[in-house]
């Protein structure tokens, strides 16, 4: 035998002659100082005890207590640090039986490797030393990234737009392209949430592609590019409908599909206006559970508004009023408890008649904006509800509930007996203010209590003739004509008093 081999036989060698010696030994005497060394359990420290240390004579087995990360890619390349102990002497790192690369052992307790590609699901992650292999007690599970979603879908070609890509192990995103450029203000919100500003582009349709320490998901398609149409007569706002105003997508989308701009300022008056898209509804008696339909809101009828039309956000207010026609008809000019001097100006114009605000030298008539027709103005604030009164935040499908009609409207039982500056109750889907209270409004349609039963299904405007104009949304002297297919009718000669008011729309 070469001395070598004898060399590297000797710890056995002495290991089995010590065990032939202790097992000759006599027994001792029980161990003054306890048991400790009972390697055995037979309640003695003895020979036995040191046979039994010894016959264990070599490397100990690796024990692992954790692997961080515990998922990763299934491309690959993710770095993990493996802790345990005896693992000094680590020849090999394996996960689903593939090996690792750059293996490093830092200590004896802890190690880092890279992992190999793998299929999605869990994978045995084994550690290979001199005493065999360990298993770790948990396996790294290998995961694929995806998106789920991007919001806003779409965005102007200038880029600027910002987006929510929402998905799954988004952790530790590092960049987003679209088209290829790359997106900027990148943050990685959590494991599910991205977001980012859009780079400029081509318009059409553009790939996404996410990347992250995960790897990198592409989603063919995921933003579309587009050129917004201002009106000659407008200033742009916003060109996009703010998810957090229009909070439907399928609204949004349809706004967005037109082509034109979201948010609007008519240029001649200031008046900020929002586009209404085409759409389908069912135009007609919607109860609530304290006020029935009457019969001129009958039959229930499908309507359909076949173009896009611009509506005021807002009432028309005093100040617009008196900008262009001079003087002040409003029954509640002076300030109040409730409305400071300051804001007196920004109520809704009242005691205004329908020739007074669209006939000829009206106030229509000298800024070329005009009123919605009756179906125009009901589609709008029903905004893709079927309820008596239109959604908001919180209930964006809308409520028959009279007990919340406070959240929406000005009406009898909130206002105190006079009219409100615009705009401070929740608006509808559409992001219109004020349309079931505050101050009634002037329509374009004459009125007939028997239209309902031979309108037109395409863009209905109303009886060719008539006596009376159609008034529609409630008052803040009201409380029973706050639905959305509630209708009212008055003189075109008349002011009302200080009931109503108007709303503007205009033709792109």
């Amino acid at each position: 035998m070469k001395i070598a081999t004898m060399l590297n036989k000797l710890p056995d060698l002495i290991a089995g002659m010590l065990l032939a010696v202790i097992a000759a030994m006599p027994t001792p005497a029980v161990h003054a100082q306890g048991c400790s060394g009972d390697l055995n359990g037979d309640g003695r420290i003895d020979g036995a005890d040191l046979a039994t240390l010894l016959v264990n004579w070599g490397t100990c087995p690796a024990a692992v207590s954790s692997v961080s990360p515990a998922q990763g890619s299934v491309l690959g390349g993710t770095a993990i640090t493996i802790t345990g102990t005896s693992l000094a002497a680590t020849s090999a790192v394996t996960v689903g039986g593939a090996p690792c690369t750059n293996l490093q052992v830092l200590s004896a307790t802890q190690l880092r490797a890279t992992t190999p590609p793998g299929a999605s699901g869990p994978a045995a992650v084994g550690i290979t030393t001199p005493a065999g292999t360990s298993l770790a007690p948990t396996p790294f599970t290998y995961v694929v990234q995806s998106v789920a979603s991007i919001i806003p879908s779409s965005g102007l070609y200038q880029g600027g737009t910002p987006i929510t890509i929402t998905g799954q192990y988004l952790a530790g995103t590092t960049a987003v392209t679209i088209g290829g450029v790359p997106a900027t203000n990148v943050i990685a919100v959590n494991s599910t949430t991205v977001t980012a500003l859009t780079p400029a582009g081509s318009i059409g349709a553009a790939d996404v592609v996410v990347t992250g320490p995960k790897g990198s998901v592409t989603l063919p398609s995921g933003f579309t590019y587009l050129s917004v149409i201002v009106p000659a007569w407008a200033t742009m706002i916003e060109a996009l409908p703010d998810p957090a105003v229009v909070t439907s997508a399928t609204l949004r989308n349809a706004i967005s599909a037109t082509g034109y701009a979201w948010r609007v300022r008519d240029n001649g008056t200031g008046i900020e206006m929002v586009l209404i898209p085409p759409g389908t509804f069912n135009m007609g008696c919607s109860a609530s559970f304290t006020f029935p339909c009457t019969t001129v809101e009958l039959p229930i009828h499908q309507v359909t508004m076949s173009a896009a039309f611009y509506l005021g956000r807002f009432e028309v207010t005093q100040a617009q009023w008196m900008e262009r026609m001079g003087t002040n008809p409003s029954y509640f000019q002076s300030p109040s408890a409730q409305v400071p001097t300051d804001q007196v100006p920004n109520r809704p114009v009242d005691s205004v008649s329908w020739n007074v605000v669209a006939g000829t030298g009206g106030f229509l008539n000298l800024t070329g904006l005009r009123l919605p027709t009756e179906a125009e103005w009901e589609y709008a604030y029903r905004a893709g509800t079927l309820t008596a009164f239109h959604g908001f935040e919180g209930q964006p499908s809308g409520t028959d509930d009279d007990s919340l009609i406070g959240i929406i409207a000005w009406y009898s039982g909130n206002s105190e007996g006079q009219t409100h500056p615009v705009g401070r109750k929740a608006a509808n889907g559409f992001g219109i203010s004020d349309m079931a209270g505050n101050a009634k409004e002037w329509v374009n349609d004459w009125y007939s209590s028997t239209y309902y039963q031979s309108s037109p299904a395409l863009d209905p405007s109303g009886p060719t003739s008539g006596t009376l104009r159609v008034l529609r949304g409630g008052s803040w002297a009201d409380s029973s004509t706050l639905r959305a297919s509630r209708r009212s009718y008055h003189s075109p000669s008349d002011g009302t008093g200080p009931l109503a008011g108007f709303r503007v729309a205009r033709n792109p």
